[in-house]
């Protein structure tokens, strides 16, 4: 039987947002059975954002939440570490509007948890298991989960550039695989588009120590890449984050093709808006339901 868990200890952590450039200071807090993953934005007396889908708000060039005019940028990196190292109830405590960008991916986070510790509480963990495919396209970027009894995604990029062009990644999501191969992925960028994103107001916290830039001749970064194919790895690093909104560990098979946040949101949505499409099953239940499908 699978339990719920929460993390053991509070840890801390500060840094600055990747595209307000605020400095931001960010605490992680155990939190009992059933509350979720929550941030709270301590600046404003404690104001509190659940990281579910009924908050999604802009989804650009990061997930943000909204609720009663609160917003709360770049979840999606710490989103994604919750839920692939299974956490599923923490307080975050946030004193800005900007997750910390930190390295640019989410190691420094799984850092923390393994420092935090993780407990397992008394509530048996529930399970959103996808029944019937999902999709959702736009041109050539679709995605689309179908049933399966784990959470497999299937992920292909391609940004056009020799060392972004077409890549494809293909995984069983447990801890110990996202530890080591999707969590140090960075968030990346090219260098000419820095401008176009700055007259946005965009990426005014980057910088070579917590992002990727690639130019024309190659990596701009001292080190380059910790991955050959880092841009990919990355783009699944997001897509489990927006996928973590749906607030219950995911059973089910998600291939994306050239998409985006705003369309993981858009499945995100389109999966919750159609009951009929999965079902939330026990732990227990759910051992019960492979062993009878088995034995059929």
């Amino acid at each position: 039987m699978d339990f719920e868990t929460t993390i053991e200890r509070p840890v801390a952590v500060s840094g600055v947002g990747l595209h307000s450039g605020v400095k931001v200071n960010l605490r992680l807090v155990p939190a009992r059975s059933g509350t979720g993953v929550v941030f709270a934005r301590s600046d404003l007396d404690g104001f509190e954002l659940p990281a579910i889908a009924k908050y999604i708000a802009r989804v650009s060039y990061a997930t943000s939440l909204m609720r009663q005019g609160v917003l709360l940028s770049t979840t999606e990196h710490l989103l994604s570490v919750f839920y692939s190292l299974g956490i599923d109830n923490v307080r975050v405590e946030i004193d800005n509007l900007e997750v910390p960008i930190l390295d640019g991916s989410g190691k420094p986070f799984v850092e923390m948890i393994h420092k935090a510790g993780v407990t397992n509480l008394r509530k048996v963990r529930q399970y959103l298991r996808v029944t019937k495919t999902v999709e959702v396209t736009e041109g050539k970027k679709a995605i689309a989960i179908h049933p399966a009894d784990e959470f497999v995604i299937t992920c292909k990029t391609d940004f056009g550039h020799e060392l972004a062009g077409r890549q494809t990644l293909e995984m069983v999501l447990t801890p110990e695989g996202y530890a080591a191969d999707i969590a140090p992925a960075r968030t990346f960028g090219f260098e000419e588009d820095l401008d176009r994103m700055r007259d946005m107001g965009l990426i005014r916290g980057a910088s070579l120590e917590n992002a990727v830039c690639i130019g024309p001749n190659g990596v701009l970064n001292p080190g380059g890449l910790r991955f050959p194919d880092e841009c990919c790895r990355h783009k699944v690093l997001d897509l489990i984050g927006d996928l973590a909104l749906l607030g219950r560990p995911l059973l089910g098979h998600v291939v994306a093709e050239y998409a985006g946040h705003a369309m993981h949101t858009a499945l995100v949505k389109k999966i919750l808006s159609n009951p009929s499409c999965f079902e939330l099953v026990g732990s227990h239940q759910l051992a019960s339901k492979l062993q009878h499908e088995v034995a059929v």
